[in-house]
C-alpha cells in the first residue's frame, strides 16, 4: 500500500480538527470574555530509507527519511486582551491587562473567568451570569442605593440613610505563570492545571495585574476578518490532502494494470 494515502489521510484528519477550531472561535465571536483557540500540528515520524552510511565525495550524506504525516500537537488558548465594550452598569466589570477574576463552583473548587458580567441573586450576593458566586463573596444590604468599583478591585456602595459610601470588600484578582495552560471548563471559565501553574493572588492595578473597569465588559478576541483567511488556508490544505490521496489511487491503478 502507498504510503501517501496514509500520510494524506493524517493531513485531513488534521485540518478537519483546524476547521473545528475555527468553527468554534467564530461560534464565540460575540461571548464575553472568550479567548481564542490556536491550533498547534506537529510532524509525525519519519522512516529511513537508506542510511547514512555511505560517503560521495568526502562529504557525508544525509539518510534519506520519508515523514509519516501530521498530528495534533495541542490547542492553545491565546489570552491577549479583547475590545472593550461599554455597558455602563456598575456591576459589569473588565480585567485592563493580566488577571482573572475568581468565581467558588458548586462542588466547591474554585474557576477563573475574564467574563465579569456580573449582577445579584435573590439573596444580594454578587454571582456571574451563570449564577457562581464572585470571590471573596460579596453580600449587598438590600437598602444598597448606588455601586462603584475602583480600579483596584475595592468594591462600595451607598446604604439608604448613609452619607458615604463605605467599601464592602475587594475582588481577588489572579494570575498563572502559564495562562495558556489553563484547562477551558466551558462557561467562560477555566480551570488551574499543572500545565499553568497555581493562581497567584494579587491585588488590580498593583505588581503587573490589570485594573478593574467598571461598567465595561470584555468582548472576544476573535477577529472575523483572520479567523476566515484561516478557515480559507484549512479548506484548501484539506483539497490538497484529499487531491494526494487521489492522485496515490491513479498510480495504484496504473500499477494495478501492469498485470494485464
Amino acid at each position: 500500500m502507498m504510503r501517501a494515502l496514509s500520510t494524506s489521510a493524517t493531513g485531513m484528519r488534521a485540518q478537519q480538527l483546524y476547521v473545528d477550531t475555527i468553527s468554534h472561535n467564530l461560534a464565540n465571536v460575540n461571548t464575553t470574555g472568550f479567548k481564542r483557540g490556536r491550533v498547534e500540528f506537529q510532524d509525525l515520524l519519519y522512516q529511513v530509507v537508506s542510511p547514512n552510511a555511505s560517503l560521495r565525495g568526502g562529504a557525508d550524506v544525509q539518510p534519506i527519511q520519508v515523514g509519516h504525516g501530521v498530528r495534533l500537537a495541542g490547542i492553545r488558548q491565546i489570552f491577549t486582551q479583547g475590545p472593550t465594550q461599554i455597558t455602563g452598569n456598575a456591576l459589569d466589570m473588565a480585567i485592563n491587562g493580566d488577571g482573572f477574576f475568581r468565581v467558588e463552583l458548586p462542588d466547591g473548587r474554585y474557576a477563573y473567568t475574564r467574563d465579569g458580567s456580573f449582577a445579584l441573586d435573590s439573596e444580594g450576593s454578587l454571582v456571574t451570569s451563570g449564577g457562581l458566586h464572585v470571590a471573596p463573596g460579596f453580600e449587598f444590604p438590600e437598602s444598597t442605593t448606588q455601586v462603584s468599583v475602583e480600579k483596584d478591585g475595592d468594591l462600595r456602595i451607598l446604604v439608604a440613610g448613609e452619607e458615604e459610601p463605605r467599601s464592602l470588600g475587594q475582588l481577588e484578582v489572579y494570575r498563572f505563570a502559564n495562562p495558556s495552560g489553563l484547562s477551558a471548563l466551558g462557561n467562560n471559565l477555566f480551570l488551574a492545571s499543572e500545565s499553568s501553574g497555581k493562581a497567584q493572588e494579587g491585588t488590580a492595578g498593583r505588581d503587573g495585574f490589570g485594573q478593574i473597569e467598571s461598567g465595561i465588559l470584555e468582548g472576544s478576541n476573535v477577529s472575523v476578518v483572520e479567523e476566515m483567511i484561516r478557515l480559507i488556508e484549512a479548506q484548501r490544505a484539506y483539497e490538497l490532502n484529499s487531491k494526494a490521496i487521489q492522485t496515490s489511487e491513479e498510480m495504484l491503478s496504473v500499477a494495478n494494470q501492469l498485470k494485464r
